[in-house]
C-alpha cells in the first residue's frame, strides 16, 4: 500500500455507487431478457416476465432499460460486442491487429474470426431479431434497418481501409467490395449455413475468409 503521508484517501463521488447499482440492475435485467427471447421469442418474452426472472419491478425494466423493443436492442448490442464497456470498435483489439495485419488475407482472416465471435454470441437471437420480433413490433423494424445501415457502413471502412492498404482485384471497386463483405456477413447467410445446414461456426469462418480474400483480393 502506498499513499501521500498526511492525506487521507479522496472519496469516491456520493453517486458512484448509485451508479453501479444501476449498471448491475441493468446487467440482471439484460441476461434475464436474453435467456427469455431465445427460449420464448419476442410474443413470449413479456416485460413483466423479463423482470421477474431479473428480480425486480416492471417499473425498473423501463426505467433501467426501456421497453420490450429497447431492451431487445440493448441485449443484442452486447451480445454483438461482448460486453457493455463504451470503447469504440476502432479501439478494440480486434480492430488493432486487422490494422496492424501484414495482407489482405490475415486482415480478412480476423474480420472472419471476429464475425464468428459474434455468430457465437448473438446466434441465438437471429431468428428472433431479424424475422419473429419485425414482424409484431415496428420500434424493432426501425431498429434492424439502423443496425443494417451501421453495418453496410461498417463494411464499407473495412472496404476502403482494403484498397487503401492493399489494394482490391482489378475490376473490383469499393462500393463492390463493400457489398461484398455486407452480404458475405449478413445474419441471414449466416443462420442459413449454419442453423439451417448444420455448419459449424468454425467452418462459416473459414469460408468466409476464403470467400472474402478470392472475390476482393485476389489476383
Amino acid at each position: 500500500m502506498t499513499g501521500v503521508p498526511g492525506r487521507g484517501r479522496a472519496s469516491p463521488p456520493a453517486h458512484a455507487p448509485r451508479a453501479e447499482q444501476v449498471r448491475e440492475t441493468r446487467r440482471r435485467v439484460l441476461a434475464a431478457a436474453r435467456d427469455l427471447f431465445v427460449r420464448r421469442g419476442y410474443a413470449g418474452a413479456t416485460v413483466d416476465a423479463i423482470a421477474h426472472r431479473a428480480g425486480v419491478s416492471t417499473q425498473t425494466v423501463y426505467n433501467v432499460v426501456g421497453g420490450k423493443a429497447e431492451v431487445l436492442k440493448a441485449v443484442y448490442d452486447v451480445a454483438l460486442a461482448g460486453d457493455d464497456v463504451p470503447v469504440p470498435i476502432t479501439e478494440r483489439p480486434h480492430a488493432v491487429a486487422m490494422r496492424s495485419a501484414p495482407d489482405a488475407a490475415t486482415a480478412l482472416a480476423i474480420y472472419a474470426q471476429v464475425g464468428r465471435q459474434m455468430l457465437e454470441r448473438a446466434g441465438p437471437l437471429l431468428v428472433t431479431v431479424y424475422i419473429d420480433a419485425p414482424q409484431l413490433d415496428a420500434q424493432v423494424r426501425a431498429f434492424v434497418e439502423t443496425i443494417e445501415a451501421e453495418r453496410r457502413a461498417g463494411t464499407g471502412v473495412v472496404a476502403g481501409w482494403l484498397a487503401e492498404r492493399f489494394g482490391l482485384r482489378e475490376g473490383v471497386t469499393v462500393a463492390e467490395a463493400r457489398d461484398v463483405l455486407w452480404t458475405l456477413l449478413a445474419p441471414e447467410t449466416a443462420h442459413r449455413l449454419v442453423h439451417l445446414c448444420g455448419w459449424s461456426p468454425a467452418r462459416w469462418e473459414a469460408w468466409i475468409a476464403r470467400t472474402a480474400t478470392e472475390a476482393l483480393c485476389g489476383s
